[in-house]
């Protein structure tokens, strides 16, 4: 997601600095014209060199699997240390990627949802103008779940869907996120609100696999996996490498739709936006 945004800065003409940790391994940032900062979430004072001047700040940073205390040294104290460095910096305007699922009610379930609750409420009462984007699930064609998806019904007899496969979400395209942001950093009307980003189209796993089998003219049986049977599976193997997902990740399948809760981003914003069938076509 943060190169997809750093281009679409770039596209702006915006002067962009881009935190990195290994400028070796961001050559298509500079190649672009961004300027490289060398630091981690870790290293206070390397983020506050890097907000140094800046305008807006816009925090990407997360993990989705881990242990507690990888949430708490990268999305809890990582963040602590790029607010306290925008605040510095007098910035003004922060923006924040969260996740739809996260609110009061979830962040006690797992680590994920309570890094973004504390992240949420650290803007909210920092005092810096802010924006809080919460998309559903982020497809795009080089990164993130939707290859896996492709992978798997292409290359598997069958679909195996944990649980009934009934939980809905909204899945949005990657450039699409990033023109929320892009747009997000300056729009009068967005000021500390907080918008959930949904696609389109609203589907359940079920109707996802099928929607990917058909683009790819593949025939696919599902195959449902109980609750109970791929949280005793990841508890088994989720600290092993390739492991397929995690206990946290079972949880959060439990939980509610990941759909948009308003259509507040559309009416706000108005972007075109990416149908899930042309998401699918694009990554195939």
């Amino acid at each position: 997601m943060g190169q997809k945004i750093v281009h679409a800065l770039r596209a702006e003409n915006r002067d962009v600095r881009a935190l990195v940790r290994d400028p070796a391994r961001a050559t298509r940032l500079s190649a672009w014209g961004a300027e490289l900062a060398t630091g981690n979430l870790g290293d206070a004072e390397s983020i506050r060199r890097a907000a140094d001047g800046c305008t807006h700040v816009i925090h990407l940073a997360a993990i989705i699997r881990g242990r507690p205390g990888d949430f708490q040294r990268v999305m809890v104290e990582g963040f602590d240390n790029v607010l306290a460095a925008a605040q510095s910096a007098a910035v003004e305007r922060f923006v924040l990627m969260s996740a739809i699922g996260t609110d009061e009610s979830t962040k006690d379930t797992v680590p994920y949802y309570r890094a973004k609750w504390h992240e949420e409420q650290g803007v909210k009462s920092s005092g810096l103008e802010h924006v809080i984007f919460r998309p559903s699930f982020v497809f795009g064609r080089d990164g993130g779940a939707l290859p896996t998806f492709i992978r798997q019904v292409k290359l598997s007899p069958v679909v195996t869907v944990i649980g009934p496969g009934r939980q809905r979400s909204q899945p949005i395209w990657v450039e699409d996120v990033a023109s929320y942001v892009a747009r997000g950093l300056n729009l009068t009307d967005a000021a500390n609100r907080t918008f959930d980003l949904g696609g389109p189209d609203v589907v359940d796993w079920n109707e996802l696999y099928r929607r990917i089998a058909a683009a790819l003219g593949k025939r696919r049986p599902l195959v449902h996996l109980p609750f109970i049977a791929a949280r005793a599976i990841a508890v088994a193997t989720e600290r092993l490498p390739g492991s397929p997902f995690s206990a946290d990740q079972v949880t959060m399948l439990q939980g509610a739709d990941n759909v948009a809760s308003s259509n507040d981003a559309v009416s706000t914003f108005r972007l075109p936006l990416v149908s899930l069938d042309e998401q699918i076509r694009r990554a195939c």
